[in-house]
């Protein structure tokens, strides 16, 4: 098995050791030859996805990298072709959702409940009964958080599975019927001592599907 990373290598070491913990091996590229011979694709987190790609004006958008964002959504729509199971996470789990027809909230009014310049923040969520994540962690469970955008209006065929009970911010969703899951948090770095399951279960989940 070979997992696919998709961004740039300065940017993914906590993903790469996350996966190297379960023996797992992994290649990080932007080259979409080399992804499509992997097994599964990762989007990680990263800065904001330019508004232009889900034609919005910018309204508070930041750290923008144009490029990026285009080599990622056409490694995604190929990922969706080939049927190649999918986890984005935080930045990764918004590309999702523009890939599929979606829209963000750019500057979510409640940024300070989610985000902090220096580290994350821990708060509490809720998880739909109907899902992969209640399985996993059941009703509630603490997330590490880093954003201060969110999903807006989910894309087609992505069901919303947690959220922020605090003020209703979307943390995770899927895909109705393909392998494509995207969480708002950080599993690659949860602490295992504030969630005792931390996120080496999200990941074994995710790779139960290759």
């Amino acid at each position: 098995m070979k997992v696919g990373i998709v961004g740039r290598a300065k940017d993914t070491y906590n993903y790469e050791r996350i996966l190297n913990n379960l023996q797992v091996s992994c290649l990080t590229s932007l080259a979409l030859g080399e992804l499509m011979s992997c097994q599964a694709l990762i989007f990680p987190g990263g800065g904001d996805i330019d508004p232009q790609l889900y034609g919005a004006p910018n309204k508070g958008s930041v750290h923008i990298d144009t490029e990026l964002d285009l080599l990622q959504l056409r490694a995604f729509g190929q990922a969706l072709q080939s049927n190649i199971p999918v986890l984005g996470i935080c930045k990764g789990m918004q590309l999702i959702n523009i890939g599929l027809g979606g829209t963000l909230t750019q500057h979510l009014p409640t940024h300070h409940l989610h985000t902090d310049s220096n580290r994350d923040l821990m708060h509490s969520t809720i998880v739909s009964k109907d899902s992969f994540l209640y399985e996993l962690y059941g009703s509630s469970f603490p997330v590490n958080s880093k954003h201060h955008q969110a999903v807006d209006k989910p894309g087609n065929r992505l069901i919303p599975v947690q959220w922020c009970p605090k003020d209703s911010c979307i943390e995770a969703i899927c895909h109705s019927y393909l392998p494509v899951f995207g969480v708002q948090w950080h599993p690659e770095r949860l602490p295992s001592a504030v969630s005792p399951t931390a996120g080496t279960t999200l990941f074994q989940y995710f790779l139960s599907f290759v």
